[in-house]
């Protein structure tokens, strides 16, 4: 199963945070933030302008990005968890 979003819309795989910090202390679950670092696993064909024309995402499935705290809304599928978001709340495309 799979999930394919509708316009604007990204699914998206938190990629999880180191559980140490650099000093080697280790950081409880209770403590730790979500992140707001992910895999972009599928995107929308984009949305539509005012003459119905689409206009095509600026990210693509596979990058790596930074997004809004509060963004999204989460869900489970195949027993890994997934959010999916709008193209708005992705801050940036992370290079390496």
């Amino acid at each position: 199963m799979k999930v394919v979003p509708l316009h604007d819309r990204i699914v998206v795989s938190r990629i999880e945070s180191e559980e140490k910090t650099k000093g080697g202390i280790i950081i409880p679950d209770t403590a730790k933030e979500k992140p707001q670092e992910g895999r972009i696993i599928a995107v929308g064909p984009g949305k539509l302008d005012k003459d119905g024309k689409r206009i095509p995402l600026g990210v693509k499935a596979g990058d790596r990005v930074l997004f809004t705290k509060w963004a999204g809304t989460e869900f489970k599928l195949n027993d890994r968890d997934y959010m999916i978001m709008k193209e708005d709340d992705i801050l940036g495309v992370i290079e390496s």
